[in-house]
């Protein structure tokens, strides 16, 4: 099985994607250690700071030195240049927050999975044209699960994960599993700013393992 199968199978099989982005080098690397110890066997890193690149290259180092079956995603890529520096970092896929058409032959020349975001049926089919697999309902808090309840017939090919305004609750978590997501990536809401600035890593274990849990409950 290929990288690009394995993601295909883990992110749905995981339910949920973590994404964080902090610009200290050691904070990112022990957020890393603890949403591992949750179980959690992929995340994406933002590039969203002067230091994500470098911080990215650390975490590759970490993951592939002490985490042994995690992969690791670059979100926020907004164009092909970009996408190239964290390919040649080691990333495992690229996310964006909209439909980067130069993202895609750079990802479909290293074989590369990447997941478009996408808010209107115009773009998920020009996506999918594109060769998407996966798309990201962004923001989803905007689209809300009854978005995807409306189109997703159209789609029976594609998978779909929201991101942006997913709660840590049964209601908002249950909800979009119903509509027919395969995953929910979690950023603020799970890796919260207290979370991070007080270095509160068992709480973020506990909370990755309440939220797998919603997610177990939800399908």
């Amino acid at each position: 099985m290929d990288k690009k199968a394995e993601l295909l199978k883990l992110i749905p099989e995981q339910g949920i994607l973590p994404l964080y982005f902090n610009k200290d080098e050691q904070t990112s690397i022990e957020l890393l250690h603890a949403l591992y110890a949750a179980g959690i066997r992929t995340v994406e890193y933002t590039n969203r700071g002067e230091a994500a690149l470098k911080n990215f290259a650390t975490l590759r180092k970490v993951c592939d030195t002490e985490l042994k079956g995690m992969y690791l995603g670059i979100g926020t890529i907004k164009d092909g240049e970009t996408a190239q520096k964290f390919i040649d970092a080691g990333c495992d896929y690229i996310i964006s927050p909209g439909l980067v058409e130069d993202v895609v032959p750079v990802a479909d020349k290293a074989n590369m999975l990447w997941f478009p975001g996408c808010m209107t049926p115009t773009e998920i089919i020009k996506a999918e044209k594109l060769g998407a697999k996966v798309i990201k309902l962004f923001p989803g808090n905007m689209l809300g699960p009854s978005f995807l309840s409306g189109i997703k017939e159209l789609f029976p090919n594609l998978l779909f994960m929201p991101t942006g305004g997913v709660d840590m609750t049964k209601e908002s978590i249950g909800g979009w599993f119903k509509a027919g997501v395969c995953a929910v990536g979690m950023g603020s809401k799970l890796i919260t700013k207290e979370v991070m600035e007080k270095k509160q890593y068992a709480e973020l274990t506990a909370a990755t393992k309440e939220a797998i849990a919603i997610v177990n409950a939800s399908r």
